[in-house]
This record gives structure tokens, C-alpha cells and sequence, in this order.
């Protein structure tokens, strides 16, 4: 059963739609770096090891596209050009610093399941 068509997409609940605006690989991080700074596409591209020129092109422009990021040119020679979120856009830092806090429990687990700890043990150690 469908129950949103938003931007010509059809979501089937609303976790389909979050992960279609913000899912995947870099839109996340992009987002994260974003948070408390204005940055230049340099800047996200140094802090954001392993991502094309391209493609970090693409996702900032997806993000744009959704409201979730602004995109500043400045009249100037050569064109300076900066990024940051939008006040919709930050309706989302709840969401990845969720995701944060769970990830930091996750690496934790799985330090403990290195040092070949019972199964209970990393489980309790995880939900502190």
C-alpha cells in the first residue's frame, strides 16, 4: 500500500522516504559536517576522505534539491562558494546524532566481541 507520493516518489512509509532524502554512503557525512560549520567544497572534500569531486557534486546538489542544504555564491573572482544547512536541513541533526550514539554503542560491542568476550557480556556492555 502506498501512503506518501512526494516528488513524483511513491513511499511506503516514512523510513523510505528519510533513507531516499538522506541515505546512502555521503549524505550523511556531508550533512555531519555541515552541522556546525559553513564550508567550501575544498573543505568538505579534505574532511570527507575518499569521495570524488564528482560525486560529492551530485550529493550536495540531491541534498540541495531536498532543502536540507543551502548553496552560497558569492559575486567574486574567482567564484567562492559555500555550504551550509538549512533551517529545514537541521531538522535532521536529531536524527544523525541518534545515529551517531548508536553507532559509538555498535563499535563498542564490537571491540568487546575482538577480545572474545560471551555474548551477554558485549550485549550488556553495548546497552550502558
Amino acid at each position: 500500500m502506498i501512503r506518501e507520493i512526494k516528488n513524483n516518489k511513491h513511499y511506503h512509509c516514512p523510513v523510505e522516504a528519510t533513507l531516499d532524502v538522506i541515505g546512502g554512503k555521503w549524505k550523511p557525512l556531508i550533512l555531519w559536517q555541515l552541522k556546525a560549520n559553513k564550508l567550501r567544497f575544498s573543505g568538505l572534500q579534505q574532511n570527507m576522505q575518499g569521495i570524488s569531486p564528482k560525486m560529492l557534486t551530485k550529493q550536495l546538489r540531491e541534498l540541495e534539491d531536498a532543502g536540507l542544504v543551502f548553496t552560497e555564491i558569492f559575486p567574486e573572482i574567482p567564484p567562492r562558494v559555500e555550504y551550509s544547512l538549512t533551517e529545514f536541513g537541521k531538522t535532521v541533526l536529531p536524527v544523525l546524532d541518534a545515529l551517531c550514539e548508536w553507532g559509538s554503542k555498535y563499535l563498542e560491542r564490537e571491540c568487546v566481541f575482538g577480545n572474545n568476550e560471551e555474548l551477554k557480556t558485549a550485549d550488556e556492555f553495548a546497552l550502558q
